[in-house]
């Protein structure tokens, strides 16, 4: 018995699952609203004399770093 394969034949993706089109990325981006705004208005609460509007500046910063490093990828 002679086996052929078909060389040209292309895998079709499988299509990614409800969840992960529709409910991952929502959850992502509410996890990541709430870091920064939390983030952001903590950095404002106690405010250390002379750092003006630089600590919430890098406060802000930080934490979208850290939700783009974290979240990205989703």
């Amino acid at each position: 018995k002679e086996v052929t394969v078909d060389v040209d034949s292309k895998h079709q993706p499988a299509k990614p699952h409800w969840y992960e089109r529709y409910v991952q990325p929502c959850v992502a981006e509410l996890l990541g609203s709430t870091l920064f705004i939390f983030i952001g208005c903590l950095s404002v609460v106690e405010d250390a004399g002379g750092t003006g509007r630089l600590q919430p500046a890098l406060a802000h910063g930080l934490a979208l770093g850290l939700t783009i490093a974290i979240l990205g990828n989703i």
